[in-house]
């Protein structure tokens, strides 16, 4: 079977290796598409430790059942969540399951972008999800995406009438923009350099799409805002800068969301004066849990979150090193599948 191969951005490769064998409580997974993440070509992250099998968000038809399987037959439809949590560990019973160290050991075999998937019994256990043959196999790979963008609103504490800011209008801050319209936000606003996205955001439903070459974002919030910072104001890039500036930005008695990790030695400088006396709350968000996987299967089953918004690239298996090139320089991409015919 082949399977792709990440060394770096400019070197991915689709390698042949045999297919996976299983094992009691296990399932092999033949894949039908499987969606690009940001953190798939995020060097610093995935170049060290290579070579990498990438794909977290697969979606694909079950050929072959191991011994003690009797929820799953061949044939079916399924999604795969490449980690699931232990469910009675101390971070798990408090909800926190991307702490929990069985969370951090699952995954997929060899990964997510091979043509046949070896899924853990665990894995098989907690989080494979059928799907409704109303979504299609490229709908259903925004299942583990949006599962991760509900996790990041849930945490965001957005309450019904709030201002909400999000800067970077890629694919995630689509999916967030819409949950928040959701939670009842008044007024969901967002900030991006390319027009293509400012444009896909306003056909998504989000109210404002700001450029920030047009001047200082802030002035920008505060015209279509009632003079008010936002409320609520979710970061979706990795980079310091952009963090430090959505702190800035944020409303007294407001939360800042950080939805994507930066390198291990950036630091962020953080005054504490300034947190305390407007008492700003800072939050991050990490991956999602078996609970936000199935809000998001059904958030899509509805038709709630549309994939036509969020979709816009989509390449064959053999041609992974182009779609990796594209979500590493994405411009007007937003999500990029790959597909197995």
């Amino acid at each position: 079977m082949y399977t792709v191969e990440y060394h770096a951005n400019d070197d991915v490769r689709l390698v042949e290796k045999p297919v996976p064998e299983i094992g009691p409580g296990e399932v092999l997974v033949q894949l039908k598409a499987c969606g690009i993440c940001a953190s798939d070509v995020m060097e610093w992250y995935m170049k060290p430790r290579a070579p990498l099998y990438p794909g977290h968000e697969p979606v694909g038809v079950i050929v072959q059942v191991g011994e003690g399987v009797d929820q799953f037959k061949p044939g079916q439809r399924v999604f795969i969540h490449h980690h699931v949590p232990c469910m009675t560990c101390h971070y798990c019973q408090r909800g926190a399951f991307s702490q929990c160290a069985t969370f951090r050991a699952t995954r997929l075999y060899p990964g997510g972008l091979a043509e046949y998937i070896r899924v853990p019994a665990p894995n098989v256990q907690l989080d494979v999800l059928p799907l409704p043959d109303s979504l299609s196999d490229e709908e259903a790979t925004l299942v583990e995406p949006l599962a991760c963008c509900v996790r990041g609103i849930d945490r965001a504490n957005i309450r019904p009438g709030d201002s909400v800011l999000i800067l970077g209008a890629g694919s995630n801050g689509l999916m967030l923009g819409q949950l928040a319209k959701m939670r009842g936000a008044l007024r969901v606003m967002i900030s991006d350099f390319i027009a293509y996205r400012r444009e896909a955001a306003l056909k998504a439903g989000i109210d404002v799409a700001f450029d920030p070459q047009d001047g200082p974002i802030e002035e920008q919030v505060a015209a279509v805002n009632d003079g008010l910072k936002p409320d609520v104001v979710i970061v979706t890039p990795s980079k310091i800068n952009v963090m430090q500036q959505g702190i800035e930005l944020v409303a007294p008695g407001g939360t800042v969301l950080l939805f994507a990790p930066p390198p291990p030695a950036d630091e962020l400088s953080v005054k504490p004066n300034h947190l305390f006396f407007r008492e700003i709350t800072l939050r991050t968000s990490y991956s999602a849990g078996p609970y936000e996987t199935r809000q998001a299967l059904d958030l899509l089953r509805t038709g709630r979150i549309r994939s036509e918004s969020i979709i816009t690239h989509r390449f064959p298996l053999q041609e992974a090193p182009q779609a990796f090139h594209l979500v590493a320089n994405p411009g007007e991409a937003l999500k990029v599948v790959l597909h197995v015919d």
